[in-house]
């Protein structure tokens, strides 16, 4: 399954990343949260989760991928 195969990926590049993966087909959003994103732009999180997953996207066996990247501290904030 592709989302299994994207969340091993992102696990693998970023050690330590909580990872969720949702959506279907050739589509995904992941959630990762990492404490390796501190200090790092938003921009720079996302070229960290684009690494991972870039041999996916070359062949096409992903097409869109949406990011939601943060530290440990920026996902409890946003969840409070």
């Amino acid at each position: 399954m592709l989302q299994d195969k994207i969340k091993a990926a992102i696990e693998a590049r970023i050690p330590g990343a909580q990872v969720t993966v949702e959506g279907e087909g050739c589509n995904a959003t992941v959630t990762v949260v990492s404490e390796a994103f501190a200090g790092k732009s938003l921009l720079q999180k996302q070229r960290m989760v684009y690494a991972a997953v870039n041999d996916m996207i070359a062949s096409g066996e992903l097409h869109a991928l949406t990011i939601r990247a943060h530290t440990p501290e920026e996902w409890q904030a946003r969840r409070a």
